[in-house]
């Protein structure tokens, strides 16, 4: 299991005061000072990558990234006191997850979720390999 610490905050928005990789390293789970606990699997976290590379230049440029429901975390490795660069065994480690960013994906993970399978669906995807 991995762990990371965050240091202290810094603004008013929540910080994680814990990381924990856990589940044969396919699930993320992120506990925030103001009592937050959020269970973010890893293909979650990947197919939601805040790079460049998922996510485009805007709205309109977000990649559905298909095949990834095996993936695992290999590696948290902090950023500053800010954020983490989460590596996945795929390769993929350009992302990086800011505080705010982990609690947007936990807090709406449903709304999210939904949304990427929909994608799916739509453009002929499976969550298995691509």
């Amino acid at each position: 299991m991995n762990t990371v610490s965050t240091g202290g905050p810094l603004q008013s928005q929540p910080w994680p005061e814990e990381l924990k990789v856990k589940h044969d390293k396919r699930l993320l789970v992120v506990t925030f000072d103001n009592g937050d606990v959020f269970d973010l699997p890893a293909e979650y976290l990947r197919v939601e990558s805040p790079s460049a590379e998922v996510q485009g230049h805007g709205a309109s440029q977000k990649v559905t990234v298909a095949g990834k429901k095996e993936v695992t975390i290999t590696e948290i490795q902090p950023v500053g006191h800010y954020a983490v660069r989460l590596l996945f065994d795929d390769g993929h480690q350009t992302g990086l997850y800011s505080w705010n960013t982990l609690h947007k994906l936990g807090a709406e993970q449903s709304a999210i979720w939904a949304r990427y399978l929909n994608a799916l669906a739509e453009q002929n995807l499976s969550r298995e390999h691509a």
